[in-house]
């Protein structure tokens, strides 16, 4: 079964508590936290109290994608905030220090992930594939929600899939940006295994039942 991990990027954030209910209440595996800086994309999103706050009110696991420059400086205080995975860009600091990341973050007991701008080759990941727990292809420029899915990010997927079959078997291929009930079954198709939807989720007329259209997808 694929996960479904809606962001709350899309939801109200006057009742943030009530949107993360919804989505425990609809079936939702994971709440996917959108961090973003202003430097590193440009939009400012939320912080390490929201993490916290968050934590407090779901048992689900939180999927807190750090769209920030240098996130080895606050990568300790999201895992402290109740962080379960932390995503970082592979393009948001040198390869000593992303590595580094990586490795501080699961020594914490959290399961660290990479991510990769649609620019950013597959290839790129391949050194740092043995210290993820998780590897994130976004199917839109970070930074907005609402974007056009990028169907030309698949052959990356697909090439990234190959990769974690011979080198990282057990970590994830998540897929973030554009993802709704036309195009999730091309992302199953060439290996994704969690889907984040934000728009489409928080816009369905009946989110229990694309959930299940999300979870019901298989994927290689």
């Amino acid at each position: 079964m694929a996960l479904i991990a809606p962001s709350i990027l899309a939801a109200d954030f006057a009742n943030l508590e009530r949107d993360i209910h919804d989505i425990e209440q609809n079936g939702g595996d994971w709440v996917h936290v959108d961090v973003m800086d202003g430097v590193f994309v440009p939009n400012i999103s939320i912080g390490i109290p929201v993490v916290r706050s968050l934590r407090k009110v779901t048992k689900l696991p939180l999927d807190v994608h750090l769209m920030i420059t240098r996130p080895i400086r606050y990568a300790e205080e999201f895992v402290k905030a109740g962080a379960d995975i932390l995503t970082i860009h592979l393009e948001s600091d040198t390869r000593d220090n992303t590595l580094a990341c990586l490795q501080k973050i699961r020594s914490l007991g959290c399961r660290a992930g990479l991510s990769l701008k649609p620019g950013t080759p597959a290839e790129e990941a391949r050194p740092f594939l043995p210290y993820c727990d998780m590897i994130l292809v976004m199917t839109v420029e970070p930074g907005f929600g609402g974007q056009k899915f990028m169907a030309d990010q698949m052959p990356k997927l697909r090439s990234l899939r190959e990769m974690l079959r011979a080198e990282n078997p057990g970590c994830l291929l998540q897929v973030d940006g554009g993802v709704d009930a036309h195009t999730c079954g091309i992302c199953k198709e060439n290996g994704a295994q969690v889907l984040v939807a934000g728009s489409a989720y928080f816009r369905a007329q009946d989110r229990a039942a694309f959930v299940r259209l999300i979870q019901a997808e298989s994927y290689e």
